[in-house]
């Protein structure tokens, strides 16, 4: 019994941590997050309210008149 609640107890507390932004935008291509790091650019907001922070690959081209 005691090993059970341990194992619970491990699995409610692993369940809590979160590797990295789990959220995506943009097709699934981006990722939402409070700062885009180092070779992202931020193209849209996520609806939470975070950037969209883009690789250069996924970028879409822009239009240049």
């Amino acid at each position: 019994m005691k090993a059970f609640l341990l194992t619970l107890a491990a699995l409610v507390l692993l369940s809590q941590v979160t590797s990295g932004s789990a959220e995506k935008c943009w097709n699934l291509r981006g990722s939402c997050r409070e700062k885009c790091i180092r070779n992202e650019k931020l193209y849209i907001f996520c609806t939470s309210g975070k950037l969209c922070c883009l690789k250069p690959k996924f970028q879409p081209n822009m239009l240049q008149r």
